[in-house]
């Protein structure tokens, strides 16, 4: 292939982050941030689920009312840190995952995406936390 090889001007530009500084590098560290900040969610909310419907599963065979469960659940510290954790890492989760979505489906870039993705997560918050309260306290 005629211009292809270490000679063609394209390969000889120094790396993306060489020649845009520092705010280059900036946006780079925040996105592997992001992404390890969403695996380790994943591996988060793997263990919940799983634990979750093992729980609930058992408390349905057993016969076990919604009521009989909340009877159970309220004034349970073990369950509410539980499912603290659980609302946490669905709110680190899920804003990345949708920020990602819209970036590669939809082409959305920028500022604005940003701050819909930290309002979701925000919003998953208060409600998790509210629903778990209502659960457990």
């Amino acid at each position: 292939m005629k211009g292809v090889g270490p000679t063609t001007p394209a390969a000889s530009q120094p790396p993306l982050l060489e020649k845009e500084g520092r705010s280059s590098r900036g946006a780079v560290r925040a996105e592997v941030l992001l992404w390890l900040a969403q695996r380790a969610s994943a591996a988060v909310l793997g263990i919940a689920v799983l634990i979750h419907l093992a729980t609930m599963s058992y408390a349905v065979r057993g016969g076990i009312s919604a009521a009989e469960i909340l009877a159970r659940t309220r004034g349970s510290l073990g369950w509410l840190l539980f499912y603290g954790v659980f609302v946490l890492a669905v709110a680190v989760h899920v804003p990345i995952g949708l920020r990602t979505i819209a970036q590669e489906w939809a082409g959305w870039r920028g500022a604005g995406l940003d701050v819909i993705v930290v309002a979701i997560a925000f919003a998953l918050l208060a409600l998790g936390w509210r629903a778990v309260w209502a659960v457990c306290a």
